[in-house]
């Protein structure tokens, strides 16, 4: 899959390194665009990326003709913080229902210290086809 530009992935410098309906892994930059103002990584970008694997995953897992993947909840517990590198995120699917998926998603430093636990649950929901006017 190929990071849109003009995104909050291409903003945050998210890349992804594998995909498939079992396992999303990827990675962000620790740097000033996820850096919070002391100068380590925010947790806004930690959750960012999480939903993001979460989501990417979930739509993996369905129609993308006519199905779409969209956040409903999540939470995050930080354990360690991270001044430079980057972080990977490894995400799982625990549940993969018909309406919902929920994703375990764990972020790691360069060195593989767990920093990051999450949850999301994302919804599937009937793809809405955009107009085009010429």
């Amino acid at each position: 899959m190929h990071i849109p530009e003009h995104t909050l992935m291409s903003h945050l410098g998210m890349e992804l390194i594998e995909l498939s309906k079992e396992k999303v892994v990827m990675r962000m930059p620790v740097d000033e665009r996820t850096h919070q103002p002391y100068g380590i990584l925010h947790g806004g970008a930690s959750v960012a990326l999480a939903e993001t694997v979460a989501s990417i995953g979930t739509q993996e897992n369905v129609d993308s003709e006519t199905q779409q993947a969209v956040g409903i909840e999540i939470n995050a517990n930080h354990m360690k913080s991270v001044h430079e590198g980057s972080v990977t995120a490894v995400g799982i699917p625990l549940h993969r229902g018909r309406t919902t998926m929920v994703w375990d998603v764990r972020l790691y430093d360069d060195n593989g210290t767990l920093i990051c636990i999450s949850r999301c649950t994302v919804g599937i929901i009937q793809r809405r086809h955009e107009r085009r006017t010429s």
